[in-house]
């Protein structure tokens, strides 16, 4: 739903304490206000999902009893969410997936089963079971290191490759993808400890970011043909002087390749940095307080004026508009009651 002034947005939450499921919004870009929250899907822990390019579907992450896995759903004209059905299996839900711009393929990374699962849907979105599932081995020197935690699924620029992040063993895993099939044929070693979580690719397609949960950087990387990574400068995303306990969060870009977006939870704040367009490498521009505790995520609006961030533990969402010369935020609406946020999608537009 778009009429170039409003957007739909849904936020997949946990559903430990208050939250039914999947939930939606409403974003009034010309009154610059987020409104008619309401739930969309009920859901046991949907704590990530990802929209269609065509947005004829949302993919979202899901607990069955004791079983975990992926629910499709059909997206109608208003935005309203009608379930498809389910591929599960035995163990945790995953934490994070990814559908193919064609939405021919979804990929899943599970941070406690620590697998990387593929699944081939269905002409109407529909999804089948698993084409293709790995079974990652590894640890790493922090405490929170002592198995593999995949924490990321998804597509190059090209989608030659799948993309997959192992915060356990600090290892990025590229896949080459083949109707579904995933075969190893890369693998970039972070800084033993950094904990990797999320990338994000420059639109040129020859840079990629990476946010680390454990040492709260982004890690700077030139991006090449054959699936690999070389690395450049890294740069923090908390002061020097701050020495609580943070962890990292999302990242994303914006599509013109100006500006990189890092959540931190713990500071509690979006750091903003400019991108040099000869090298890749990063500056640091400011840091925003996200007005709320434990922000685990938040996402650009399809005209990329406007920034949502979720704040887990406050159970809000929080609106800043965005200064699209500059990359600078500015807060528009906080305390925008949604149960237990974690991930949040917009109709893409």
């Amino acid at each position: 739903m778009s009429n170039n002034s409003k957007y739909m947005g849904y936020v997949g939450t946990y559903t430990k304490v208050e939250s039914k499921g999947v939930y939606s919004f409403t974003l009034d870009a010309e009154k610059g206000e987020i409104n008619d929250v309401k739930l969309a899907a009920e859901l046991d822990n949907p704590t990530y999902v990802t929209v269609s390019d065509n947005n004829s579907n949302l993919y979202a992450v899901a607990k069955e009893g004791e079983l975990g896995g992926v629910t499709a759903f059909s997206v109608g004209q208003s935005g309203e969410l009608t379930k498809l059905n389910s591929q599960a299996s035995a163990g945790s839900p995953p934490c994070h997936l990814s559908v193919s711009s064609d939405n021919s393929n979804v990929v899943t990374a599970n941070y406690h089963t620590t697998k990387i699962e593929s699944y081939l849907t269905n002409e109407d979105g529909s999804i089948n079971p698993a084409t293709s599932v790995v079974e990652h081995e590894g640890t790493g020197p922090h405490d929170r290191q002592d198995k593999p935690h995949l924490h990321f699924a998804g597509y190059t620029p090209d989608e030659k490759y799948v993309i997959a992040i192992d915060l356990g063993s600090d290892r990025i895993i590229t896949y080459a993808v083949d109707n579904g099939a995933l075969t190893e044929a890369e693998t970039f070693m972070t800084e033993p400890g950094s904990g990797p979580r999320h990338i994000v690719f420059h639109p040129n397609g020859k840079y990629a970011y990476v946010m680390t949960e454990l040492s709260s950087e982004v890690v700077v990387l030139n991006y090449h043909a054959d699936g690999s990574f070389s690395e450049l400068p890294s740069i923090s995303t908390i002061p020097e002087d701050f020495n609580e306990t943070n962890d990292g969060s999302a990242i994303h870009i914006t599509s013109d390749g100006k500006f990189v977006y890092a959540g931190n939870r713990g500071h509690n704040s979006i750091a903003v940095f400019s991108v040099d367009q000869s090298t890749g490498e990063l500056s640091f521009v400011e840091r925003t307080s996200t007005e709320g505790d434990w922000p685990r995520d938040f996402v650009l609006d399809p005209s990329e004026k406007f920034i949502v961030a979720s704040n887990q533990k406050s159970n809000t969402l929080v609106l800043f508009g965005r200064d699209e010369s500059t990359g600078k935020l500015n807060l528009l609406q906080s305390g925008i009651k949604v149960p237990e946020p974690v991930c949040v999608k917009f109709l893409n537009f």
